[in-house]
């Protein structure tokens, strides 16, 4: 398409679109991309007797696949087109601006919305004729048909060095170290022998949980690299998944896999291969458990409901077997992924936590500003037999719409979905176990159970507030997360810190007897913005 300058000393614009699919010869101080635009210079050079003007511009796509759009350079030139900025783009060839025929014509339909001319250099086209859109869409498909050539003679080349044993680059493993001219896998010995440890520990103990701790505790870390363009890559802790990718890799035992069958690698050998098998049996045994776990998961009424109060991740169901009992219990997602140290303690019996709601919730139906249950539940959880453990997650899933557990103060926060109810966020007491020393201790007067729940609420509101200006957190969301409700939540309680200071201050000491206090009441306090109208409302409360 060749823009139509006879008749008018407007100048148009010429914009010069270059492509390399990749990244080798970029570094030089003349390569693929200016030889294109110098090519493309003295085209429009040509024609300035039509007044034809290089944009200063430069639209360079360097190493990047001409089979997309994801190209930044061009998503320019696409946005400085829409601008009109643009009158004419200018590439070498058509392949450069795209290889993808359906790619092109979107591209073009672009470029006809705008009044924009598509030049190429070296094929003389004119896209307003027939003959010349059908000259175009038939390179377009020989273009489409080079590229997928080329990504089948790509994979066949894979498939064959892997047949031979050679590792054909990537992430390099942990023990091994590429060699910057071969390109193949010579042996890190320090490396080599925290492998043999990793794998030695794991059997052993024949528990990745165990595994991490004790990887932790020696201070090890994931591979620690430099890449070909001299960047490093600094390892980090491992966790779960990176712990099971060095346990299954046959890089270890001198092979190298390709769609699931093992061929002799170059590599030398890291683990024997006895000890190697071993570990992955062992890994199957667990996956098969958990296949197990999983048909049997309709005792964990809790799951989807319990989360994690210091991380904020979710609480999953889990069991262990002692003398062929079976003990329940619910733990944290990251501390399963990523050991102890990644949130310590998380975890609580099943048994205890199910109980403890399930008692609460049955005290506060019928109650003034407690849940409301259809029928209530019909059968107390003291008497007669409990209800079927479906029945009763269903039941569940229509009043809670969140848990949030502390094991640090041994507490649930159970959050319902009726968000217009009195009483809609209550806590539970939930002891990790029945002989806690603390359990023996006698109360005193001043125990913070016992105290009012608008004292609560405003000494929370105060070390909220607390949160925020020593920058622990930045904002309500982060706020949320670390305690376990949503932010809505959060802006309520923080409400409070708009009361007038002799408000705070009475609200921080108040008697037992003062529990009349609502909340409701003192959000609608802090919305007068004169003080003295709220001590005056205060009052009469």
């Amino acid at each position: 398409m060749q823009p139509s300058g006879a008749g008018t000393t407007r100048p148009v614009r010429c914009a010069i679109y270059t492509r390399k699919s990749t990244e080798e010869g970029l570094e030089q101080d003349f390569n693929s991309l200016d030889a294109q635009r110098e090519c493309a210079e003295a085209y429009i050079l040509s024609q300035r007797h039509e007044h034809w003007t290089t944009l200063t511009r430069r639209y360079d796509d360097g190493g990047l696949s001409g089979a997309n759009l994801e190209r930044p350079a061009l998503r320019q030139l696409l946005a400085d087109v829409e601008a009109e900025a643009v009158d004419c783009v200018v590439v070498y060839k058509v392949d450069r601006l795209s290889r993808s025929l359906l790619d092109f014509a979107r591209i073009m339909e672009v470029f006809d919305k705008r009044g924009v001319s598509f030049i190429s250099v070296t094929q003389q086209l004119n896209t307003r004729s027939p003959m010349g859109r059908l000259t175009l869409n038939v390179l377009l498909s020989f273009a489409q048909f080079e590229r997928e050539i080329i990504s089948e003679r790509t994979r066949d080349k894979i498939s064959a060095a892997r047949r031979k044993g050679k590792w054909m680059g990537g992430y390099p493993p942990l023990g091994y170290d590429p060699d910057p001219v071969t390109r193949k896998l010579t042996l890190n010995r320090a490396e080599a022998e925290q492998v043999r440890s990793i794998f030695a520990v794991f059997v052993r103990c024949e528990s990745l949980a165990d595994t991490l701790e004790e990887i932790e505790r020696r201070g090890w870390r994931t591979k620690t690299w430099t890449t070909r363009k001299n960047e490093r890559r600094t390892g980090v802790r491992f966790d779960r998944p990176a712990l099971v990718r060095v346990l299954t890799n046959v890089l270890y035992v001198g092979e190298v896999s390709h769609h699931g069958q093992g061929y002799p690698g170059e590599q030398e050998a890291i683990v024997d291969h006895a000890i190697w098998t071993k570990a992955n049996e062992l890994l199957k045994h667990r996956k098969r458990g958990r296949h197990l776990r999983r048909r049997k998961r309709q005792g964990a009424i809790l799951e989807g409901l319990l989360q994690c109060a210091i991380c904020g991740r979710s609480m999953g169901p889990g069991y262990t077997t002692k003398r062929g009992r079976r003990y329940r219990y619910y733990l944290c997602q990251t501390a399963r992924k990523g050991g102890a140290k990644a949130c310590p303690g998380q975890m609580i019996s099943a048994r205890r936590i199910e109980n403890a709601v399930e008692s609460k919730l049955y005290q506060l139906v019928g109650q003034p500003g407690g849940p409301v249950v259809e029928g209530g539940f019909p059968v107390d959880p003291a008497q007669g037999d409990p209800l079927e453990p479906a029945d009763q997650r269903r039941l569940w899933e229509n009043l809670i719409e969140r848990i949030s557990y502390d094991h640090r103060v041994e507490q649930a926060c159970v959050r319902l979905k009726d968000g217009g109810s009195e009483g809609v966020e209550f806590a539970v007491r939930v002891r990790k176990s029945p002989f806690d020393r603390r359990a023996l201790l006698p109360r005193t007067a001043g125990a913070v159970e016992h105290l009012p729940r608008a004292t609560r609420l405003m000494a929370l509101a105060i070390r909220l507030e607390g949160l925020l200006k020593a920058g622990t957190v930045q904002n309500y969301a982060d706020l949320a997360r670390r305690e376990g409700v949503s932010t809505t939540r959060i802006s309520q309680i923080m409400k409070l810190r708009s009361l007038a200071p002799a408000i705070q201050e009475q609200l921080l000491f108040l008697t037992e007897e003062a529990d009349r206090i609502q909340e409701s009441a003192l959000r609608r306090i802090a919305e007068e913005m004169d003080w003295r109208r709220q001590v005056k409302l205060f009052a009469e409360l």
